[in-house]
């Protein structure tokens, strides 16, 4: 009899506190790239293909809800419960730190000397952050009801506000060139689809269920929502209902495999990563393994492999077609060892701050 395959995921450590939102960069020519928020304050990059830890972005003083990377990997920013949201710059900066890179991201300020460099202040908690497909511009939208649109080129400049939000911003993203911005709020259903020319909204994305997640496919086709415990595929050029899948459980993220777009990947309040067929709707894979509430998914750019991060502090990289049993043990103990050798030559990369509360 044939054995059956088992998924066993690289874990990454690192986080004190519950993931809540993980980004991975477009394949790059250094490769790609992973970044990740945690309630703990602290963003980290790593290795999106290895899980590998590069660095952890110090200075917020309040849970981080969103991140983000540009389209080069050359620029990060994350949202936060500090009423902040901030820009990291990638500085080519030859180091040595045990895995195969040359250069690290490097937050608002030096994250040597701890001199500041961008800090977008806001009256409330930032909630969602989106660079721009040209890397121009940084989306931003939270409590305040307002989204907001910062220059990177003049980082001093005072931002362009959209009208007001009918709730407080969840997520936010762009799309077709970055002419059009798509947001979902926390207290209601839908998705609302914003003119950037004119700043006002042009089209509502009706669910019944506050909008958690909501992703622009890689090919520009599909937008993925997960609402209570629905799966929906829209059109992104007419914005038309695609497919629309109910879950086993209330899911809060889902993410749609970028290549050939025949599967989906879901996670909710059960604890488990759950792989869909696309066309049909039936379930492929359970992935079990974290110990709470699965809050995040997302897949690499390649469609290979796909993140998920949790309530345990976890993330967890899965590769779309597992190894056999066989291997599992060994595959495991070496991603573990991985992680750990790495985190133990660059420990005294960290600079502690002090005063940090969740929000």
């Amino acid at each position: 009899m044939e054995k059956k395959k088992v998924a066993i995921p690289l874990v990454c450590h690192g986080h004190s506190r519950p993931v809540v939102d993980l980004f991975y960069s477009p394949v790059t020519p250094d490769g790609y790239f992973l970044i990740s928020a945690s309630k703990d304050t602290n963003p980290m990059l790593r290795n999106g293909e290895t899980g590998d830890w590069i660095g952890t972005f110090q200075g917020h003083k309040g849970a981080v809800w969103s991140c983000c990377l540009d389209r080069n990997a050359l620029r990060a920013a994350s949202a936060s419960a500090d009423f902040s949201a901030y820009s990291f710059l990638a500085l080519e900066v030859p180091v040595s730190i045990g895995v195969n890179f040359n250069f690290l991201f490097y937050k608002v300020w030096d994250a040597l000397t701890g001199d500041e460099l961008h800090s977008f202040e806001h009256k409330h908690i930032v909630r969602a952050c989106a660079f721009s497909e040209d890397t121009h511009l940084l989306l931003t939208g939270g409590m305040e009801k307002t989204l907001r649109v910062y220059d990177m080129n003049r980082p001093d400049a005072a931002p362009r506000e959209l009208d007001k939000s009918p709730g407080s911003v969840r997520t936010a993203a762009w799309l077709h060139s970055d002419q059009t911005i798509l947001s979902s709020c926390t207290d209601m259903g839908g998705v609302r689809l914003w003119d950037v020319r004119t700043g006002k909204i042009v089209q509502t994305l009706e669910t019944k269920a506050p909008v958690t997640s909501a992703e622009v496919s890689q090919d520009g086709r599909f937008i993925t929502t997960a609402d209570g415990s629905s799966v929906k595929f829209w059109d992104a050029n007419h914005f038309g209902l695609v497919k629309s899948y109910d879950m086993p459980c209330n899911v809060e993220s889902a993410s749609l495999e970028p290549k050939s777009g025949s599967k989906f990947v879901a996670g909710g309040e059960d604890l488990w990563v759950h792989v869909f067929d696309f066309f049909t709707g039936e379930e492929i894979t359970c992935n079990k393994g974290h110990h709470g509430p699965v809050h995040c998914v997302r897949f690499a750019p390649g469609g290979e492999s796909y993140a998920s991060g949790s309530e345990d502090g976890t993330i967890r990289i899965w590769q779309l077609s597992p190894p056999n049993a066989d291997d599992s043990e060994a595959a495991n103990g070496k991603a573990t060892a991985g992680v750990n050798e790495v985190t133990t030559k660059i420990e005294g990369f960290h600079i502690p701050k002090e005063g940090q509360t969740e929000g």
